[in-house]
């Protein structure tokens, strides 16, 4: 698939003139959040299993494999197609698929695929899956998923024995442990909430597995996790493996949980919007060729990184248009000026575009695609 910028791969200085807008990895930065997190894994016993609903790229999805980690998750169906048919063989489907068309869906994707695991939280939908499995010639793995309290998805850890039994019976499936994310507790900014809340989650999580080893229905894997509690989940020594996502790129939303009380931020923004300058008549204002639709807005405006004055904010000035508010005794924006932003929330974001430019320093070194975009069915 060809791109506007494909004449700037290799060039020096190459990055600043991107046509915009533009979705922007910064590779080095990238490479460092990688590392981290494996070595955090490393140091705490737990395996990794990121998240692919934030990158929703087979390039990515077999950079974090090729570093260590077991597989990917996908929280939707068509994403994690999307990545198998690039060749990506270790894929946990962390989101119910429930129709009779989604689970024709799931059977030919298991045909085809080593390693497909799914989660379920129903009975009735548990029992449609392992006949449609039997009737494929193929079992399929599974893991309960377990409601943390969020009440989105998952069943009451008191009503999960039975779940599980009836999993663990079935001959068209493999019962293969339990699933758990506390997506509640992810952006809580005081720390000791943020612990507390995970901890509990964790120690009723770890109860409700040594539970189930007294019935002799110990799980193999307990995964869950996420960015913003990766260092107090493995604290509870309860998960086999963290789901966590955001880390390689970090956003607005992350950064604010460790930035507002103080705290060191665990990983660096590699991932940004970049944007022109295409209107600058009003001292103290510029105007931007990346409004609504180059941001996802859930998290409020984006915060400026790079080419605009101290003092600077961005705004929301319209459906292509972004807005720049600025000291008027300072350096002046003019038109062509090149400004890069970091995304308020980076999952949503991924989504409205079809290519990362992935950058080192000045030169871009390689586009890669997004190929799981809009893959939300």
């Amino acid at each position: 698939m060809t791109s506007l910028n494909d004449n700037l791969i290799g060039v020096p200085g190459g990055a600043a003139k991107l046509q915009t807008p533009a979705l922007v990895l910064d590779l080095d930065t990238f490479e460092r959040n990688i590392a981290r997190m494996v070595a955090h894994a490393k140091r705490t016993g737990v395996g990794l299993r990121p998240h692919a609903k934030t990158h929703k790229s087979v390039e990515i999805a077999k950079r974090q494999i090729a570093a260590g980690a077991n597989g990917v998750c996908c929280a939707k169906l068509g994403e994690a197609e999307a990545l198998a048919a690039g060749g990506i063989d270790s894929i946990l489907l962390t989101s119910p698929v429930v129709t009779e068309a989604g689970i024709t869906r799931l059977m030919a994707l298991n045909a085809r695929m080593g390693d497909l695991m799914i989660t379920v939280d129903n009975a009735e939908v548990a029992a449609r899956i392992d006949a449609a499995a039997r009737a494929a010639g193929k079992t399929l793995k599974v893991l309960i998923d377990i409601d943390p309290g969020m009440s989105r998805t998952g069943i009451r850890a008191a009503d999960a024995p039975a779940l599980v039994a009836q999993v663990a019976r079935a001959e068209g499936l493999e019962y293969c442990g339990l699933q758990c994310y506390a997506g509640q507790a992810q952006h809580m900014e005081s720390p000791n909430e943020r612990r507390d809340a995970t901890l509990q989650v964790m120690k009723e999580f770890g109860a409700l597995r040594d539970a189930l080893a007294r019935d002799g229905l110990a799980p193999k894997i307990m995964s869950g996790g996420g960015t913003g509690t990766h260092d107090i989940d493995t604290d509870a020594h309860v998960l086999t493996e963290l789901q966590v996502g955001s880390y390689i790129f970090m956003d607005k939303q992350y950064n604010d949980v460790w930035e507002k009380p103080g705290d060191a931020i665990p990983f660096e923004v590699s991932l940004m919007v970049q944007t022109t300058v295409v209107s600058a008549n009003r001292p103290g204002l510029a105007t931007t060729d990346a409004g609504f639709k180059s941001f996802a807005t859930d998290a409020g405006p984006p915060q400026l990184r790079s080419g605009a004055p101290d003092g600077a904010s961005y705004f929301f000035f319209g459906d292509e248009q972004g807005g720049i508010a600025y000291p008027r005794d300072g350096a002046l924006l003019k038109p062509g000026d090149v400004v890069r932003c970091v995304v308020p929330h980076c999952d949503p974001t991924v989504n409205l575009y079809d290519r990362y430019h992935v950058v080192r320093g000045d030169t871009l070194e390689t586009i890669w695609n997004v190929e799981a975009r809009g893959c939300s069915a």
